[in-house]
């Protein structure tokens, strides 16, 4: 039977661990591989700027070879994607990286994608990892809710501002998806997809589902 695809939440919060592994629950599938969600304790209570990021590269790889010959996988979930071609270097498994699956899985599913954001200083990240994958002519807008990760758990001010603002993205700047730019939003992906009325990305389900197709297939990681 093949390993578990591990998910690493790199942030410290246990909240955004237990939304992440309840959005895992329709993956959970008959016959597996089974999903577990884990919590990197070394990170920090969020990742909410470029230091944060590059901060929990180092424990992040420490703990994906650690679990390297028990797993078939790993997603880092993190729409930073921190330390993805480092945790490539690390291992044989596929790893798989939130922003990356979720911005193309979004492109499979409209045209113009947008990208709902914690905090305003995380949007130039964004953009540099958008720029880098070669798809900034099919951004829409990436616009922040004014919430840092811990502050998510208020549902109902989270669920009201990502509404406003997936509206914006749709009425103002063209977007025909959507994608949760933080895995702490898990929890809130189908209220706002009926509010919105257009399709919404959660990325970490989006890099699973990727992770679970190369793990049936048989396809390893990247090639070194």
């Amino acid at each position: 039977m093949d390993g578990p695809i591990v998910v690493i939440n790199p942030n410290s919060t246990e909240a955004v661990t237990a939304a992440i592994d309840a959005a895992m629950a329709p993956l959970r599938l008959p016959g597996g591989p089974a999903i577990v969600c884990q919590t990197l304790h070394d990170g920090p209570p969020g990742i909410e700027s470029q230091h944060d990021s590059d901060s929990v590269i180092e424990p992040l790889c420490r703990t994906i070879v650690v679990q390297d010959n028990a797993a078939s996988a790993f997603v880092i979930a993190c729409f930073s994607d921190p330390g993805l071609h480092s945790a490539r270097e690390a291992t044989a498994k596929p790893v798989l990286g939130i922003a990356e699956c979720g911005i193309l899985t979004a492109m499979t599913l409209g045209h113009r994608f947008g990208v709902i954001s914690i905090l305003a200083k995380s949007v130039p990240r964004h953009l540099r990892y958008v720029g880098a994958m070669g798809v900034t002519d099919r951004l829409a807008a990436d616009l922040p809710i004014g919430l840092g990760i811990v502050e998510l758990a208020n549902a109902s001010v989270t669920l009201g501002r990502m509404k406003e603002v997936g509206a914006r993205l749709r009425d103002d700047h063209g977007a025909d998806v959507l994608v949760m730019g933080c895995a702490g939003m898990a929890r809130y992906r189908d209220e706002l997809e009926t509010a919105v009325r257009i399709p919404v990305v959660e990325p970490t389900q989006a890099a699973v589902m990727m992770a679970l197709g190369r793990v049936r297939l048989g396809w390893g990681g990247a090639l070194r």
